[in-house]
């Protein structure tokens, strides 16, 4: 063991800070972490909002599915999947006149390149979340950004290329913190060899038996089963489907459109 795994195997989702402001040395050490990630061609296909305005902040606890601990955040970082960038270069640099004279068609970014820079953005995001949490920083993400993406553009200015693919709140540990790490699935049941193993199938009830444990009858919203309570909360719930209606809404920028 040493200090890297055990940060790692430790760290929680954190909810609550401590009032301190996150220090500019600490800032500065988890922002140039994220960008130290693994990121596709070195092409850093994400940028990375600061949130300092209070008011702004306010907004996302209500726009990020009501969440009214993201505006008491000290930080909160956005992650954008960001493509304009390169866009702007290829322009800049007269690639669709190249393209023209070679013969090759010149695109817009594709869905694809949305995945590939949403990867990049979420890399670049865990580094910064390990940096973090070795100085003593909790956090927690916030995947509802991807929800109101009208709003969500307007409010930070997006360009077409640019999709908020994930945000994180940040802060110290209060003192009296006590960490509580959540049970996950059994290894066996993700980690596979050379092939994808579906012989889960025959042992489902032991695959999701940390999640059965959480099912409480008397809070179950009329659902008979963890199954149905977990889908009528989650993928069932007014956040799912706006966050499907925001990401549908987004990729129509994202449709490898030919530019003359």
């Amino acid at each position: 063991m040493n200090n890297v795994i055990d940060v790692m195997l430790n760290r929680v989702s954190l909810r609550k800070y401590d009032d301190r402001p996150i220090s500019k040395e600490h800032l500065d050490i988890i922002l140039e972490c994220a960008m130290r990630a693994p990121t596709a061609g070195n092409m850093m296909l994400y940028s990375i909002i600061v949130v300092e305005d209070e008011k702004k902040k306010e907004i996302l606890s209500r726009t990020c599915d009501n969440q009214p601990f993201i505006a008491k955040a000290p930080l909160v970082l956005v992650f954008l999947a960001d493509y304009q960038r390169w866009y702007d270069y290829y322009i800049q640099s007269k690639v669709p006149e190249y393209c023209k004279a070679k013969g090759i068609k010149f695109e817009g970014p594709s869905e694809a390149n949305l995945l590939l820079a949403s990867c990049d953005a979420m890399i670049a995001a865990q580094n910064a979340v390990i940096a973090a949490e070795s100085l003593g920083i909790g956090s927690c993400y916030i995947g509802d950004i991807m929800e109101n993406y009208e709003t969500h553009r307007e409010l930070f200015d997006l360009p077409k290329w640019v999709f908020p693919i994930g945000m994180l709140c940040l802060g110290y540990y209060p003192k009296d913190c006590k960490k509580v790490k959540r049970e996950r699935f059994d290894k066996k049941y993700i980690v596979f060899t050379d092939k994808y193993d579906e012989s889960y199938k025959d042992n489902i009830e032991e695959c999701f038996m940390n999640v059965e444990k959480r099912f409480n009858k008397e809070n179950s919203h009329g659902a008979d089963n963890m199954g149905q309570l977990h889908y009528a909360i989650k993928t069932g719930a007014d956040f799912s489907i706006e966050m499907a209606r925001s990401v549908r809404e987004a990729l129509k920028n994202w449709n490898s459109e030919i530019i003359e």
